[in-house]
């Protein structure tokens, strides 16, 4: 009876070491202090350890992954013999050479016999004697039980600072162009995650950076092998400098074009990165990386937009907020006016087919214009360079009735998206200048088509919310003034979704944001065409629907309200503000956003769920 009440008071006493450590992600080396507290009262033991089983391998717990433990290490393969059908043994396998105290070693294992890690004890009486009883058993899965949810919940918890930490970071990376900011926060991260050690930034050039970031510049002449290595490869390398007292960590900083840098960590000498700790420095490296050459496009897109303007007045027409045909239609007045062909034409190439530019001429149009394209086609399809023919009878069987020829393709980095081509029917007639100059201005166009893109695609970056990809509120601002300007009338509305801190405190904030994109969804589906979306800050949504009624506004988001309710998982609500406005009315954005807010705020109040509209007689 004895043993029973002993046992019952020992669970118990690791049962308030699993309450005391099992939300802390400190470190698992407070609760073996504990546990060697009870296991001294209870078994007169003086000295305890723990090793972490990892990779066929037992290493002595410790604070931080020493490469001197890690030499110490016990293999499984080793000692394996020893617990052959019994999960303890009195031995002497671990002792240190000037030890020679006998030991318990206990193997501990999960509910799926898989090894979990190693304790061991020096041997006393009272040990001797419980092991002898039934109660050992339990007690070795209550301990196994211990260790493994200490160990989740430590690996659980450090890993979601790690990575809420690396979210932050590149939710900034994607709202930002600046090349300090990106710097900053990258900085930010590496000393959240390894507040002990130090890490500095290697960058590859200081073109146009201007940053009060601390950084230095990469040199293959000076720097270490191993971090040239890195910058080389791409991938991660590791070194012991001895004559720096450190380990070094090398971390490339790379986008999809290239690498830009190393982020570099020191730590002591016997300081090993866990396999964790290696992808998470990969990652926040990798998403700068990607952050940088962003910027570094932007940044280029703008220089270029600049040099071309210095060039000519083709240049700078082409990098005026023009469509993509009245580029091309431009270019073409240029060339005809500079070249004199009789023919221009301009031809894109889609996965199938040729497109040919309505800014051609009508030439290109007809079946005989086309042998001209497929002949050009042709050569692109073999050859990148461009195609200068001063007499294009010369080299084909069939006559044809334009024999000057210049071809140049349009190009996107290194690939041929299209090409132009000009045509005269005298042969010779365009001299090999007129050809080079001809290249550039076509090279020209070719920057611009590019920057334009990117200046579009960076443009819808920042009018879009990243989460949801609604529209910004900034955008929605404006175009809501833009319209109360220019048009007749509208509605706009406010959608907040009901009890969103429950849903976070009881699913998680990840969920959380789950739900906002299953109802950004279900927003673009049903206004995509008739209106706009907006994410207006946090749980809350706006709409705005152009030169409509409030009626009709009214009727969509009561559809809005049932699939919202019906197509979210979990499930949510949402309370939605209506108002409207008419010329006549003669009232602000401001006013119009009171208005509805108003209508929401009513709507919150009078059960959820609800859509309220904003009546004049709020005004009285």
């Amino acid at each position: 009876m004895k043993n029973e009440v002993n046992m019952i008071l020992l669970k118990s006493r690791i049962l308030d070491i699993w309450n005391e450590n099992v939300f802390t992600h400190e470190s698992s080396a407070k609760w073996l202090e504990e546990l060697k507290v009870i296991l001294t009262e209870f078994f007169d033991v003086e000295f305890a350890n723990y090793y972490i089983y990892d990779t066929d391998t037992f290493v002595q717990l410790k604070w931080n992954h020493s490469l001197s433990k890690k030499l110490n290490a016990i293999k499984w393969q080793e000692i394996e013999p020893f617990f052959y059908e019994q999960d303890f043994v009195e031995n002497s396998f671990l002792q240190n050479e000037d030890r020679v105290i006998r030991e318990v070693a206990i193997l501990l294992k999960d509910e799926e016999n898989q090894i979990l890690g190693l304790l061991t004890t020096n041997l006393t009486e009272k040990w001797q004697k419980f092991s002898q009883t039934p109660q050992v058993n339990d007690f070795i899965k209550t301990i196994s039980k211990l260790v493994k949810t200490i160990r989740r919940s430590v690996f659980l918890t450090q890993q979601e600072h790690q990575y809420r930490n690396l979210f932050n970071v590149t939710k900034m990376f994607h709202s930002t162009l600046e090349v300090g900011e990106i710097l900053e926060g990258t900085l930010f991260a590496i000393n959240d995650a390894f507040p002990d050690f130090e890490s500095i930034l290697i960058l590859s050039n200081d073109q146009e950076r201007k940053t009060s970031v601390p950084y230095k510049l990469f040199d293959y002449t000076s720097e270490r092998t191993a971090t040239v290595e890195a910058y080389v490869s791409g991938e991660i390398t590791s070194e012991l400098a001895n004559d720096l007292d450190v380990r070094l960590l090398n971390v490339p900083i790379k986008g999809k074009q290239g690498i830009y840098g190393i982020l570099q960590v020191s730590t002591p000498l016997d300081y090993l990165f866990s396999v964790r700790q290696k992808e998470f420095t990969s990652m926040l490296a990798s998403a700068a990386g990607n952050a940088l050459e962003n910027a570094k496009l932007y940044i280029q897109s703008h220089r270029l937009v600049a040099d071309l303007q210095l060039i000519n007045e083709t240049s700078r027409k082409l990098n005026m907020n023009i469509s993509l045909e009245e580029m091309l239609l431009f270019l073409r007045n240029q060339l005809m006016k500079s070249f004199h062909p009789e023919q221009v034409c301009f031809v894109f190439m889609g996965e199938d087919e040729y497109k040919v530019s309505t800014a051609s001429s009508e030439f290109f149009h007809s079946i005989d214009g086309q042998l001209y394209i497929q002949h050009v086609a042709n050569h692109f399809i073999k050859m990148k360079d461009s195609l200068f023919v001063a007499d294009l009878n010369r080299l084909a069987d069939i006559k044809y009735e334009y024999r000057s020829l210049v071809a140049i393709p349009f190009r996107e980095q290194n690939t041929i998206t299209g090409f132009s081509i000009v045509l005269h029917k005298e042969p010779y007639f365009f001299s090999f200048d007129s050809f080079k100059l001809m290249q550039s201005l076509i090279q020209h166009s070719s920057l611009a088509i590019s920057n334009s893109a990117l200046r579009n695609k960076l443009q819808e970056m920042v009018n879009r919310d990243h989460l949801t990809n609604l529209y910004a509120r900034t955008y929605l601002d404006k175009f809501v003034e833009a319209s109360m300007d220019e048009e007749d009338s509208g509605v706009f509305v406010l959608m907040d979704i009901d009890n969103f801190k429950q849903v976070n405190d009881t699913h998680g904030h990840q969920v959380g944001d789950e739900i906002l994109k299953q109802i950004a969804s279900i927003i673009q589906k049903k206004v995509d065409q008739i209106g706009i979306g907006a994410r207006w800050g946090g749980e809350e949504l706006a709409l705005y629907f152009s030169q409509m009624t409030i009626t009709q506004g009214t009727e969509i988001c009561c559809q809005l309200l049932d699939l919202i309710s019906s197509n979210t998982n979990p499930r949510v609500t949402v309370s939605i503000g209506v108002s409207g406005w008419k010329q006549k009315d003669n009232i602000s954005f401001h006013q119009l956003f009171h208005n509805t807010d108003t209508a929401l705020y009513e709507a919150k109040n009078s059960g959820k769920n609800k859509l309220s509209i904003f009546e004049a007689s709020h005004l009285s």
